[in-house]
């Protein structure tokens, strides 16, 4: 016995129509940017992510109209184009929020409260994962590591780092991005849109006055690594347990025992936080090299 196509399920519908093309004005100002781009590869087709970046910024999101652009300046099929496209999670393929709130849940930002600042949000926003807020102001979704896990847990907005996050913290970070207030980031240039945001990972200039310049070193714990990293290394250091007396209950030799024991984890010697110390959030306190 077989079954139809309508009973299994599958539409045998009419094929999608050709993508309509961009306006005579937005295509013409497009391909001179895809030009410059496409100028910087030897080869043009290794100018597709950026092009899908451009595309990106022009309507917040990749569309079929901009993959057959794409498709059109470098001589590909849009298949190609697609397949690239809907690799990478950095190109969005439906409308989005001004502003990309990433939260990350990678193991340690996990374990540090990454998780509850991502449930946190999908309740105090009432969007879930990938989803944007009624006003069009704030997509959230949670991402993976962002190479920031000496300041776990962290938020990202548009790709800009708020570090030391908690609930409370994150919960007020989207209510000012919603409400247009003037939002700094803990490292970086300070936020513009995820179209401005878009047109920059194609390869064009930040043009906003001082923004470059303004956004600063690595933060400290960072460099603590990038010095050892060179050799530099800091005094040998001994770890006691946690109850503070030596392993044991007898000292090694040569070891101090008259003051308090200072234990490495983090947990046990928790970091100001954006909640506990909002004057004063972490961010980056000496340049690269000091």
């Amino acid at each position: 016995m077989t079954t139809s196509s309508s009973e299994q399920g599958v539409s045998l519908g009419m094929p999608q129509l050709p993508a309509p093309a961009y306006p005579d004005d937005v295509r013409a100002r497009l391909e001179t940017d895809a030009r410059e781009i496409i100028a910087r590869y030897p080869d043009s087709r290794s100018a597709l992510l950026p092009l899908l970046h451009l595309v990106q910024s022009e309507e917040g999101h990749v569309t079929r109209t901009g993959m057959q652009f794409c498709a059109d300046v470098l001589g590909l099929t849009t298949a190609e184009v697609t397949a690239v496209a809907t690799f990478y999670t950095m190109y969005r393929r439906r409308p989005s929020g001004d502003y990309q709130v990433g939260v990350c849940t990678n193991t340690l930002c996990a374990v540090m409260g990454g998780d509850a600042i991502f449930e946190e949000l999908q309740e105090h926003l009432g969007v879930g994962n990938g989803e944007t807020t009624d006003d069009g102001k704030v997509t959230l979704e949670h991402i993976e590591c962002n190479a920031a896990c000496d300041f776990a847990p962290v938020v990202m907005v548009n790709w800009e780092f708020f570090d030391n996050q908690t609930p409370d913290s994150a919960r007020r970070l989207v209510d000012d991005l919603r409400a247009g207030r003037d939002v700094a980031p803990t490292r970086g240039a300070r936020l513009c849109t995820f179209k401005e945001t878009a047109r920059m990972l194609a390869g064009f200039p930040d043009e906003r006055p001082d923004a470059v310049e303004e956004s600063g070193s690595a933060g400290p714990a960072s460099l603590v690594g990038l010095r050892l990293a060179k050799g530099e290394t800091a005094p040998a250091r001994v770890v006691h347990p946690r109850d503070g007396g030596p392993q044991g209950g007898r000292a090694a030799a040569g070891q101090d025992t008259s003051s308090p024991a200072r234990h490495l984890s983090s947990h046990d010697a928790p970091q100001d936080t954006s909640a506990s110390d909002p004057d004063h959030p972490a961010g980056p306190v000496a340049e690269e090299g000091e």
